[in-house]
C-alpha cells in the first residue's frame, strides 16, 4: 500500500489540505473555524509558515486526525487522497438510508397534493 501522507511523501501542508478536504471544508471555512484569516491557513498549507501549538489542537480535533499525524504522517489520520479513500461501509448505508427516505417523502408528497386537488376541487364537500 503507498502510504500517502508519509514524512517521506508529504509535508504537513500536503496534510493539512489532505484532512480539510477529506473533512469537507474550504479553506475559507476552516480558518473561520480556527479563527484565522484564510491567508494564514493557505500558509500552513503551503508550508510557508506553522502553526502554533494551540491552533495544532485545534486543527487535529476539527478535522478528526491526530497531531502527530499532522506533523509527521504517522498515528490517526489519512490512509489515502480524499478522493481516491474508499466509501466506508456505514457512511453507504447511510446514504443508502437517505435515498430510501427521499422516496417515501416524494410518494407521500404526491398523496398529499392529490388530496389538497380533491379537496380544492369539492370531491368529499
Amino acid at each position: 500500500m503507498n502510504d500517502w501522507y508519509s514524512a517521506d511523501a508529504a509535508t504537513f501542508g500536503d496534510r493539512l489540505a489532505g484532512a480539510r478536504e477529506a473533512a469537507g471544508l474550504t479553506p475559507e471555512g476552516l480558518a473561520e473555524k480556527l479563527g484565522v484569516r484564510a491567508e494564514t491557513l493557505q500558509s500552513w498549507e503551503e508550508d510557508l509558515a506553522d502553526p502554533r501549538a494551540n491552533r495544532l489542537q485545534m486543527l487535529a480535533g476539527l478535522l478528526n486526525v491526530s497531531i502527530m499525524w499532522l506533523l509527521t504522517g504517522e498515528g490517526e489520520g489519512l490512509d489515502g487522497p480524499p478522493g481516491q479513500m474508499a466509501e466506508p461501509r456505514a457512511t453507504s448505508e447511510t446514504i443508502r438510508e437517505i435515498r430510501d427516505i427521499r422516496g417515501v417523502l416524494e410518494d407521500l408528497d404526491a398523496r398529499l397534493a392529490r388530496l389538497e386537488r380533491k379537496l380544492e376541487s369539492g370531491e368529499n364537500a
